[in-house]
């Protein structure tokens, strides 16, 4: 049992996200609402990541108030974590509910990019320096992440 539990941990401690200032994010590739495939690049400016339905609301509202396009003039990624929910499901009700956004959406269907965040109901942002973390917050009301991303520089 402790040899299969310590495989595990080696297998997936590869996968978890960097949530430490100064720790770098290993490359990674999402799908997005639209089925395709989004690569984490060095020159990405900002990650958030909603680990359950509760941040995913905090998020969408937040978003849903910005222009579109804000999110890309930002060199920012939303990540939701869908892992938790049936894929039937997700594939065949949330995913196309998800394309009315006006932003992009990446879906983590293995809880590859924060496992340790799971379930966690505030919204994760990292601020990141050619993918090494400079900035670890987290935010639990939606006009306060509004604000925040109102408040990056152009």
């Amino acid at each position: 049992m402790r040899v299969l539990v310590a495989l595990l941990l080696v297998l997936f401690s590869g996968t978890a996200l960097a949530v430490a200032e100064g720790e770098r994010i290993r490359a990674w590739t999402l799908e997005d609402q639209f089925g395709d495939d989004v690569l984490i690049a060095p020159d990405t400016r900002l990650l958030l990541v909603a680990s359950s339905r509760k941040a995913a609301d905090v998020a969408n509202e937040a978003l849903e108030a910005l222009p579109e396009g804000f999110l890309e003039s930002q060199a920012a990624l939303y990540v939701a974590d869908v892992s938790r929910m049936p894929k039937m499901i997700t594939r065949m009700v949330m995913v196309p509910a998800m394309r009315s956004a006006h932003y992009r959406v990446l879906l983590d269907y293995d809880s590859r990019v924060a496992p340790e965040r799971l379930g966690d109901d505030d919204v994760l942002w990292l601020g990141l320096e050619g993918l090494t973390v400079n900035e670890r917050r987290t935010f639990d009301s939606a006009a306060a992440l509004r604000q925040a991303l109102e408040a990056l520089p152009q």
